[in-house]
């Protein structure tokens, strides 16, 4: 069920909607994709689903603001060695610093405070 995107209320399929491609602030990409309907939010803020392809590895940041995210699909491998698999829920603190990996590829709803500082 599609409705107007004047509605009070928006609805979309993790697995059918159209994800769009996620840039870093220098407009970076690396074939990751965002699913997030709240359009008030910066794409990658807020609450929003993220898809992750086989191989992709994220740019070191530093999180401004916590993160919480639980594995939908696949498996994350984080750079301190955990390796996360779904049904695993992550929370992060402010201020955390970190990459991930996944071979696989992965699927992930994410809430996040605040965009990300990239450091590398």
């Amino acid at each position: 069920m599609k409705l107007p995107d004047t509605a009070p209320r928006r609805i979309a399929n993790i697995h059918t909607a159209d994800y769009r491609p996620f840039a870093y602030a220098d407009g970076v990409t690396l074939g990751d994709t965002i699913l997030q309907l709240d359009e008030g939010k910066a794409l990658g803020e807020g609450f929003h689903v993220y898809r992750m392809p086989p191989g992709m590895r994220t740019r070191r940041h530093r999180h401004n603001g916590h993160e919480q995210f639980l594995i939908l699909e696949g498996e994350l491998h984080e750079s301190d060695g955990t390796v996360l698999r779904a049904g695993d829920m992550v929370f992060y603190r402010d201020g955390t610093i970190h990459d991930s990996f996944t071979p696989t590829g992965c699927l992930l709803a994410v809430h996040i405070v605040s965009g990300e500082t990239t450091l590398d």
